[in-house]
C-alpha cells in the first residue's frame, strides 16, 4: 500500500520540505522546496507563513503523516526558543489537518539513511538521491534533510527498524544494520 510523507526541517529564516511517497520496495519524489523568511519579519509572521504554506502543500498533497525533526541542543538560546516557536506551530498545524506526527533526532535519521550516526548532511543528501533515483544534486541541505526525515519515516515503518511507539517522540526499537542490510539488500549500495 503507497504512503505519502511529508518531511519537515524547521527553521526560523529556511525551512525545508520534502513529500515522499512509498510503495514496496520504492520511494517516488511528489515535491520539495524550502519556504524562505526574511529575518527582517517578525517571529509571529515567520510562523504564520511557515504554517500557510506547510498547511496548503498537505491540502494539496494529503500525506498521511509529518515527519518532523527533534529540537536539538543550542547554545544560543534566542535561536533555539524561535525553533521551538516555529516546531510548536508546525506541530499544531499537523494536528489541526488530522495528519499522524513522527519524530525524528537528526542523529536517528542520519542513522536509519547512513548507518552512521554521525554522517554528514552530504551524506545524508547523497543517500536521498539514492533512494529517490534522482541524478541531480539536491540543495541546499534544508531540503535534502527534509527528504531525508520523510525517508526516515518510511523506512521505519516497513523494515526490521520498524516500531514507533505512539504517535510523537518515542524512540525506534533498532535492529543491527546488518540485520537491516540483510532485509533490504536493494536499498543498500
Amino acid at each position: 500500500m503507497a504512503m505519502m510523507v511529508i518531511g519537515v526541517d524547521p527553521g526560523s529564516v529556511r525551512t525545508g520540505y520534502g513529500i515522499v511517497r512509498g510503495e514496496k520496495d520504492s520511494f517516488s519524489l511528489i515535491d520539495c522546496g524550502i519556504i524562505r523568511l526574511s529575518s527582517r519579519q517578525s517571529i509571529p509572521e515567520r510562523i504564520k507563513i511557515i504554517y500557510d504554506e506547510l498547511d496548503a502543500l498537505i491540502s494539496v498533497n494529503r500525506p498521511a503523516r509529518l515527519a518532523l525533526e527533534t529540537a536539538y541542543v543550542n547554545r544560543n538560546a534566542q535561536s533555539a526558543l524561535k525553533l521551538g516557536q516555529v516546531r510548536g506551530a508546525i506541530v499544531a498545524l499537523a494536528m489541526n489537518k488530522g495528519v499522524q506526527l513522527h519524530e525524528y533526532a537528526p542523529r536517528e535519521v542520519k542513522q536509519i539513511l547512513t548507518g552512521r550516526g554521525g554522517a554528514s548532511k552530504e551524506q545524508v543528501a547523497y543517500m536521498a538521491r539514492h533512494f529517490l533515483k534522482i541524478s541531480d544534486p539536491i540543495k541546499p541541505h534544508d531540503i535534502s534533510d527534509a527528504l531525508g526525515i520523510a525517508l526516515c519515516d518510511l523506512l521505519c515503518e516497513r523494515g526490521p527498524v520498524s516500531g514507533r511507539n505512539g504517535n510523537t517522540g518515542a524512540s525506534l526499537r533498532k535492529s543491527s544494520w546488518s540485520e537491516f542490510v540483510k532485509a533490504n539488500p536493494d536499498m543498500v549500495l
